[in-house]
């Protein structure tokens, strides 16, 4: 793979990452905004994504600002939150033709630069609200993502196990807000937050693409420095490690066809954690591919599951099982499942399915990094773990795991969780 070079700068109230490459045809912009999860401000947050795209003073309207950037050799943008560990990310991505394949003298990536700085600190406002009728009408699209999880059952499911595991940790907090909310933010209250988020939140800018340090420094910091605070937010301290002293079973009926079987793990290990890399390849063997032993034993020898997975939460340090089951077989589904996490535990995997795994998870990340947001996405794990792995290291770090590795790794997992959504009348027991 291609070296990859990131070189950072610490500048006035923002980190400037730039990734010098000419491996894409497009340069990538992209600003993440870190807060802490909050309660009171956890639905502004969820809120603000959907606000900025809505338009900035230069173009008043969602329309004239989707022009701008069809006229800008159709740049997409995109603005979205998420949550990563106990933290709250705001993510603004612009990308955009590489000059080098157009016949044009025209300054693309400055004015790209230009009309993402618009978007994050000029959105249309009066300089002490928003425009009303944007945020009432954003607030209905809001209140309309909010509702659809529960239509989502997996999703759905997931996010209960999430209230449930984690009920005294900020985590719990939902990423999309909450709708009783709502009523109260108005455009003014709005702005006074989106004021302070950009006073006080922690910003990183990637520059990813075939331009030079010199360059991108150059244009982010004429179109970002005035606009920007002098200091950051302190990162927020993630909870991980929670005393385990019952498995603390729910389960919950609704009208379902298909019943919901999820179960949530603490790894006790998270991104910036030496066994970080093992757990990747433990989760690859238990539940990650279709080769592991969910997949295999719960789906496919047992034909219990529609579908059995895992996956892991990297800043959380949690390990979570999703299938989908018939009602009826809730006890066989979660023996079963808890049977290949004590085969795992106890080493009971063979030397090819460990090389064949750690192949897999080291193709996983070559794939992410060969997009440019995949590969930014990694890059940005760094600085929430406050680390500093390049991704070649993370490969070469997959590729040295051991079977030693894996179960140190099994030994730190602790089940907590045991989340059953299933039918109206259906018994877990039978």
């Amino acid at each position: 793979m291609d070296v990859i070079e990131e070189k950072r700068l610490d500048k006035k109230g923002y980190r400037l990452h730039v990734i010098p490459s000419k491996k894409y045809k497009t340069t990538n912009v992209v600003v993440k905004l870190k807060a802490g999860l909050e309660r009171d401000t956890i639905t502004k947050r969820a809120l603000l994504p959907y606000i900025l795209q809505q338009g900035t003073n230069k173009y008043p309207s969602a329309r004239e600002l989707r022009t701008a950037l069809d006229d800008l050799y159709g740049a997409v943008l995109g603005v979205d939150g998420s949550k990563k560990g106990e933290n709250h990310v705001i993510t603004l991505r612009l990308e955009t033709a590489n000059e080098a394949y157009l016949s044009t003298d025209e300054q693309i990536l400055e004015r790209a630069v230009e009309m993402l700085s618009s978007i994050l600190f000029d959105p249309k406002s009066d300089g002490n609200s928003f425009d009303a009728s944007i945020v009432n009408r954003e607030k209905q699209t809001l209140k309309q993502k909010i509702d659809s999880i529960i239509d989502d059952k997996m999703s759905y499911a997931n996010m209960r196990m999430i209230d449930e595991m984690c009920k005294d940790e900020a985590y719990r907090l939902h990423v999309h807000g909450y709708t009783e909310d709502l009523e109260d933010i108005n455009e003014e209250t709005l702005y006074h937050y989106y004021q302070k988020m950009l006073a006080e939140d922690q910003m990183d800018v990637y520059v990813l693409g075939d331009v030079s340090v010199e360059k991108a420094e150059g244009l982010i910091e004429s179109a970002f420095a005035p606009k920007q605070r002098a200091s950051s937010a302190e990162s927020k301290k993630t909870i991980v490690e929670q005393t385990i002293e019952d498995v603390n079973t729910v389960v919950e009926e609704q009208n379902v066809q298909q019943a919901k079987l999820h179960l949530g793990y603490r790894t006790n290990i998270t991104f910036g954690d030496p066994l970080y890399y093992a757990l990747q390849v433990f989760n690859g063997l238990f539940g990650g591919f279709p080769s592991s032993k969910l997949f295999m034993n719960v789906r496919e020898k047992h034909s219990l599951a529609y579908y059995a997975a895992s996956r892991i939460e990297s800043h959380k340090g949690l390990l979570l099982v999703f299938s989908g089951i018939a009602p009826k077989d809730f006890q066989k589904a979660r023996d079963i499942i808890n049977e290949q996490m004590a085969l795992m535990k106890e080493g009971k995997f063979t030397e090819e399915e460990l090389k064949d795994t750690k192949d897999l998870v080291v193709n996983q990340l070559l794939e992410t990094m060969d997009h440019p947001q995949g590969l930014i996405e990694i890059l940005y794990h760094q600085v929430l773990a406050e680390t500093d792995v390049s991704p070649d290291q993370m490969i070469e770090r997959v590729k040295h795991v051991t079977r030693e590795d894996v179960l140190l790794v099994g030994e730190k997992i602790e089940q907590d969780t045991v989340y059953f959504l299933t039918s109206k009348g259906g018994s877990r027991n039978e």
